[in-house]
């Protein structure tokens, strides 16, 4: 089962606020894109993790993403150790992925610098045929993606590159809006959180507005490269 993208992230929701329309503008183009979060989110605030598991399945279906696993690391306490990087390993080989997007390498919730050197390391370790994991009962081949970028999330970083996502701007939305726990609601009585008020929408459209100003485009989307961007031809970046 080869994946043109595979997107990592801590949390569900992660990948709707920082690099949904990326991941639509990709399937738009007939690429194949897997979504595999970390975490079930059971340290939010907000909801549970039976909302926030169908809030998450919603969402993957305005995107329409077709595959999306959750590893159920523990929110908040996963960590760096080999049974960690295993299980993303596992994904890893069992999507080939040419491309991983993984999360911020350094953001306000500690959770995202720790899933993005966790997604490094698996993807540089899947690529060792020593490094032994099975998948349904079956050894798996060693597969290293051809790049990752880090997507960015709440703290502003200068990015590598960006990606115009204005005709997916409004998708997603929609699929941020699935996760009706975690976002704005003005009938919920659940505790008021960062990105629960009314206008963390503005300034989620800001981030775009400034990245899509940056090559003449109304909305788009940050990333980081892990590495040096290779190029033969100067008019593909144009």
């Amino acid at each position: 089962m080869k994946m043109d993208i595979l997107a990592f992230a801590a949390h569900p929701d992660d990948i709707e606020i920082s690099a949904a329309g990326t991941l639509m503008r990709h399937l738009a183009q007939g690429k194949k894109v897997v979504i595999v979060d970390l975490t079930e989110g059971e340290l939010g605030t907000r909801g549970t993790i039976e909302t926030r598991a169908a809030e998450a399945a919603e969402s993957a279906k305005i995107m329409g993403v077709s595959e999306r696993v959750n590893l159920k690391l523990a929110d908040g306490f996963f960590d760096l150790s080999r049974e960690s990087k295993i299980k993303l390993i596992e994904q890893i080989r069992r999507f080939k992925p040419q491309v991983v997007l993984a999360n911020a390498l350094s953001d306000r919730h500690p959770d995202h610098g720790r899933a993005a050197q966790l997604a490094a390391e698996a993807c540089f370790l899947a690529g060792l045929p020593k490094v032994e994991t099975s998948w349904e009962g079956k050894p798996q081949e060693a597969w290293r993606p051809k790049a990752l970028y880090h997507y960015i999330q709440e703290n502003y970083h200068r990015p590598d590159f960006v990606v115009d996502i204005t005709a997916f701007a409004d998708r997603k939305i929609e699929a941020l809006k699935a996760f009706k726990t975690q976002f704005y609601d003005p009938g919920s009585k659940e505790p008021a959180t960062p990105i629960s008020g009314e206008r963390y929408f503005d300034f989620l459209k800001g981030r775009w507005l400034d990245f899509g100003k940056s090559i003449g485009v109304t909305y788009a989307e940050g990333f980081i490269a892990a590495r040096p961007i290779g190029v033969d031809d100067f008019t593909t970046l144009l």
